[in-house]
Formats: C-alpha cells, sequence, structure tokens
C-alpha cells in the first residue's frame, strides 16, 4: 500500500466514513491513477478536467459512477492533500432524466415466487417488505429484530441506523423459514454450494450482493416481463405502493432512510392515484379531435 493510499483511509477514518464507502473512493482514485499511469499527487488541475470531461464523453459513466468518482478525488485533493482546487467545485455530473422502474404488487409476487432457492426468496421478501436496500436486506442479524415491537434494527447506508416496522404477516413467515435456515448471528446466511441451508453450527457469513442480485436476474427472466427491474426495484416499489396507498413523502423518507426528502419526491411520478386524477382531463383533452 501506497504512503498517499495509507493516508487517505486514516483521514476516510477519521471523517466517520462507512468501510463500504472508504473502498468505493479508493476504487476511485485507482481508476484515476491507472488512466494516467501515475501517481494522484503529481497531477494538475487540468488533467483533473480533463479526466471528468473522459467520464461524461468517452466512458459516459452512470450519474452514480461519476458521483462517486468527483466524491472520491474531491475528498483525496481537499482532505488529504490539501489541494482545493475549483475545478473540484465547479464539476457537476449531469442529471439522470430516466425514472426508475416500478413493479406493480402482483408483478412483485409473481417474480418473489419464482426465486427458487429459498434464502434468497425469503431475503428478497424482506427487502420488499420493508423497503430497503440490497445490503441491509442480505445483512439483518438475528438480534436485529425485534419481534415485541415488530421492528427491524436497519444499519443502513452512511452508519445511519434507523428502524422499519415489520409487516404482521412477515414475523410468521420468518420463523417458519429460520427452523430450517438457523444461524447464530446472521437471518439469511449464505446457503451452500447446492442452494441448501447451513448448519446452526456453521459460522459462515451472510448472503452475497451478487448472489441475490443472481438470484433476482434468474427469476426475473423465468417471468417473462419486458420492463427493466433490478433487486434495487423492490425497495422504489415500495416506496411507491406506500404513496398510492397515502402515505405522506415525509414517512416514507423516515421509512426508507432518505436523508433529504427530495430523494424520496421521485415516488411521486405517475403513481396509480396520479395517474387516476389525469384520466377525465386527458380524456376531455380528445373529444371533439
Amino acid at each position: 500500500m501506497t504512503p498517499l493510499r495509507q493516508r487517505m483511509l486514516e483521514d476516510m477514518q477519521l471523517r466517520g466514513l462507512s468501510a463500504r464507502t472508504q473502498g468505493c473512493y479508493v476504487a476511485a482514485v485507482r481508476q484515476l491513477a491507472e488512466h494516467f499511469h501515475t501517481s494522484p499527487a503529481q497531477l494538475t488541475e487540468e488533467q483533473l478536467r480533463q479526466y471528468f470531461l473522459y467520464l461524461a464523453n468517452e466512458k459516459q459513466v452512470a450519474r452514480t459512477t461519476a458521483t462517486i468518482a468527483l466524491c472520491a478525488i474531491r475528498f483525496l485533493y481537499e482532505q488529504t492533500l490539501h489541494q482545493p482546487w475549483p475545478t473540484l467545485r465547479f464539476v457537476r455530473p449531469a442529471p439522470s432524466t430516466r425514472l426508475p422502474s416500478v413493479l406493480s404488487r402482483d408483478e412483485v409476487r409473481q417474480v418473489l415466487a419464482l426465486v427458487r432457492i429459498r434464502v434468497y426468496r425469503e431475503c428478497l421478501t424482506t427487502i420488499y417488505a420493508g423497503g430497503l436496500r440490497l445490503l441491509e436486506g442480505a445483512r439483518i442479524q438475528i438480534a436485529d429484530i425485534d419481534s415485541g415491537r415488530m421492528l427491524l434494527h436497519m444499519h443502513g447506508k452512511g452508519n445511519r441506523d434507523r428502524y422499519v416496522q415489520l409487516p404482521a404477516p412477515l414475523l410468521p413467515r420468518l420463523r417458519d423459514y429460520w427452523r430450517t435456515h438457523r444461524s447464530r448471528e446472521w437471518l439469511f446466511p449464505a446457503p451452500t454450494r447446492r442452494g441448501l441451508p447451513h448448519s446452526l453450527a456453521h459460522h459462515g457469513g451472510p448472503v452475497t450482493r451478487s448472489s441475490l442480485q443472481s438470484a433476482f436476474r434468474r427469476a426475473w427472466r423465468k417471468s417473462g416481463m419486458a420492463k427493466r427491474a433490478s433487486v434495487h426495484t423492490l425497495r422504489h416499489s415500495y416506496g411507491t405502493h406506500l404513496h398510492e396507498a397515502g402515505v405522506s413523502l415525509r414517512v416514507i423518507q423516515e421509512i426508507l432512510g432518505h436523508r433529504s426528502v427530495r430523494t424520496t419526491q421521485i415516488y411521486t411520478h405517475l403513481t396509480s392515484a396520479v395517474r387516476a386524477t389525469l384520466t377525465d382531463p386527458l380524456n376531455d383533452l380528445m373529444s371533439g379531435l
């Protein structure tokens, strides 16, 4: 490990960044160094400007990737190298204009029923039932379940903890599942290669991000649905369904663990309730044509 990387890691720890954020930042800075074949400490402000143009125009990276790269590079130069160049505050990733997919409740039920291995099926069901992020669902520990108050203690993004209410039908379902999938620590332990649950004596880790994504993709292909979807679509669909049911954006923000209500406002896009209010006016526009 280079002294610069070690210093940056120490600075990120002092700043209180999560282990996952630290890993993403280190990877982004490594890509910058590999692009120029030199240490980031040797780069000029103009080279950074050209790199951001390269990401936008040649690589055409997604907005999330561009944002991570910008935040990582900004942290390195401003906090570790103490070079607060204006370019680092001028650059802004282009906003995304594509709305994410939303599944209906029937579509959610259909795709979850097609997940063959039970630990993945129950984990994905819990992700939808609580509006969880993928890693939040994968890393639920037995101690996180408060059955008395019907709450899940979530260890969320950016080390921000929150409580999520357990739907009443979910608890008996999880209890039935746990009879055959017991683990000393994890609610959803990684299965064996044959898809069988580990024994109680096994001290393995939780299901992995990639295994959950693969399980969802296989079920999605079996469903034959044409729209785009991923595990995160379950979380987005959950927020949309809550909004359709009349739950306020402020409450949805708390449930989903959004830092800003602006993030939550995406769930207002053409929900069934909004479409219902548009039906008559849109039909009237066509009258007489």
